[in-house]
Parts: C-alpha cells; structure tokens; sequence
C-alpha cells in the first residue's frame, strides 16, 4: 500500500508543478488529459474565467482497446474545440508520463486541427 501512496503522490507534485507553469487563457486555452485504469478523459478550460469550455470522454466513443479510444477521445476534444473556434491550446498532461495513451489523446488532437 505504501508504494501506491506514494506512486500517487509523486504523480500530485508533478501535477502541481506542470500547472504551476502552464496556464490557459482565452485565446489560448489549456487541454488537460486525466487517465485512469478504465478511462480517459479530456477538457478544454479557460483558467482566467475558471470555465470548461469542451469535454471528451472515453465512454462516449467506440473503440477496442485504451489506445484507440484515446486517440478517438483527442480527435472528439479537436472537433468540439472547433466548433467553439478554438484552435490552439497549451497541452497539459496532468502529471502522467507523455506516452502511451497520453500521446495518442495528443496525436488525435493534432489530427482533428489543435496546434500546441
């Protein structure tokens, strides 16, 4: 138990540090990638307004394995940041490592239009 708590806590300093340097705005907004041993998930937040402005989520898409359902989660979170004309973002990885399915949530996002 003690390995977890601490796998878990190393992963919370590292989040706190990647977001004391990485800010959305309005104009920039900030995508954030949350991974869990079932699921993925995606938001698109303004951090000035403290306002999500997109969602994506793993159960809402169809897809046979944890990579492709990320990588159809970052396309999904590209095409509602579209429709909110929202084109470039800055890429928060919530504190995980970027590979794996973090990196295709990235990849999917770059494919459906998002520069970051």
């Amino acid at each position: 138990m003690k390995s977890l708590n601490s796998k878990i806590t190393n992963r919370i300093r590292r989040r706190n540090r990647i977001r004391s340097k990485v800010s959305g705005t309005e104009e920039m907004p900030r995508l954030s990638v949350f991974k869990s041993n079932t699921s993925i998930s995606a938001q698109i937040i303004d951090d000035v307004k403290s306002v999500t402005l997109a969602t994506a989520h793993s159960r809402e898409v169809k897809g046979k394995g944890m990579a492709e359902k990320a990588l159809l989660v970052g396309k999904m979170i590209a095409e509602k940041a579209k429709a909110k004309k929202i084109t470039k973002v800055v890429f928060d990885r919530g504190g995980f490592i970027y590979t794996g399915n973090i990196k295709a949530v990235a990849d999917g996002a770059r494919e459906g239009g998002l520069k970051f």
